[in-house]
């Protein structure tokens, strides 16, 4: 399934602090830390606690967040399936890098192992 240019830009201009508290809520719910996301968005994007905070209160959007990320090197190892996109088949960067996120932020909230999710093994 593509994306199309539409589903893009709003994706784009998206604010990160807009659905970081879902991402909060998806993983207590299913008992999983806020420690843990962190983690999982560190790995990801390589934002530490401070620089994390500091997104979150300024409203930035994806496209800025992701501009000022230094991903993982393993990004390429995230694939599957995520609000119905398949990962892998994703064209546009900034949308292949947020679904990424979802896909990280999915399987911590569906238990899966940390070093799995981080793609230590």
């Amino acid at each position: 399934m593509t994306t199309t240019t539409e589903h893009d830009q709003r994706i784009a201009q998206m604010t990160f602090s807009s659905v970081y508290p879902h991402y909060v809520t998806k993983v207590e719910k299913k008992g999983r830390t806020v420690d843990e996301l962190h983690e999982v968005i560190e790995w990801l994007t390589g934002f530490d606690e401070p620089t994390l905070e500091k997104h979150i209160s300024s409203k930035i959007t994806f496209q800025d967040f992701f501009a000022q990320a230094k991903l993982h090197p393993k990004t390429e190892l995230i694939t599957g399936t995520i609000c119905g996109y398949k990962i892998q088949e994703i064209q546009t960067p900034l949308t292949k890098q947020v679904r990424y996120l979802d896909k990280l932020v999915d399987e911590l909230a569906k238990g899966r192992k940390m070093e799995k999710i981080l793609r230590q093994s």
